[in-house]
């Protein structure tokens, strides 16, 4: 499947020659103002904006501005397009917080390796956060508004881990978002569905308590929400390639060698 790229641009000429020069590689969505992008936004799992720096509605750094304050869209990188390119300008638009930033006039065969470099990036980022074994919440961070969401959504999941209903329903509920933006949001950074978020956060939790050594294996599948030990074990091997006893048994021998 192809990587859906939104191009925001009011130049049709514009419009035209990068779709004839990318259109082979990715799913161009475009619009010609910044309205129908909003629109664009919420129907589909966009991976990546193009925005031309002057757009109808809205100037196209007020629209990177906006995408980057927004918790629902400011993981999804922004390449702005620079018909002005006095050095202020270039300031600004670096301060709206475009990810990259491209001169006029345009050359494509630049223009596609920017695009690819800023979707390789994130892929990595996501891999390298799915991959981990141990969920670190704020690895999928790329600026201080991921960070605050990461944090947060790590903080409501915590706190409500006990509750074994836990689901992206109820998460979505949380963190007052709709289901399908929180969907995508948790996707984009950590190339995870957000049940499966939260089912590494309770194998977290329950490896936290596993390493405290206080507490019965049933004690434990309580406080991490699960309905049972056995359903626990199950998801516990499934992630960590051993059961629980024996990760317990590894984390004695690891602080016996220590002491």
């Amino acid at each position: 499947m192809k990587t859906s790229v939104l191009l925001v641009d009011q130049h049709m000429e514009i419009e035209s020659s990068i779709t004839h020069n990318l259109n082979k590689d990715y799913d161009l969505i475009y619009t010609s103002n910044t309205y129908e992008a909003l629109n664009q936004l919420k129907k589909r799992h966009i991976q990546l904006v193009v925005c031309g720096s002057k757009a109808p509605n809205a100037d196209g750094l007020e629209l990177c501005t906006l995408l980057k304050r927004d918790v629902c869209y400011n993981h999804i990188p922004v390449l702005l397009l620079m018909y002005r390119c006095n050095l202020q300008y270039k300031i600004k638009c670096l301060e709206s917080g475009a990810d990259a930033c491209l001169e006029n006039p345009i050359a494509y065969s630049y223009l596609h390796a920017q695009i690819n470099n800023l979707l390789v990036n994130r892929q990595r980022m996501m891999m390298q956060f799915a991959g981990s074994k141990l969920i670190n919440i704020q690895k999928g961070a790329v600026n201080k508004a991921n960070e605050r969401f990461l944090t947060q959504l790590g903080n409501v999941i915590d706190n409500n881990l006990i509750n074994k209903s836990l689901d992206v329903e109820h998460l979505a509920v949380l963190m007052n978002m709709s289901r399908p933006t929180l969907y995508r949001k948790i996707k984009s950074i950590s190339n995870t569905t957000p049940n499966e978020y939260i089912n590494t956060a309770r194998l977290k939790r329950a490896a936290e308590l596993l390493t405290e050594c206080q507490y019965k294996m049933f004690e434990i599948a309580e406080m991490a929400g699960y309905t049972s030990v056995t359903h626990l074990g199950r998801n516990f091997h499934k992630h960590f390639k051993m059961s629980p006893t024996d990760y317990l048994t590894a984390v004695r021998i690891k602080a016996a060698n220590v002491a």
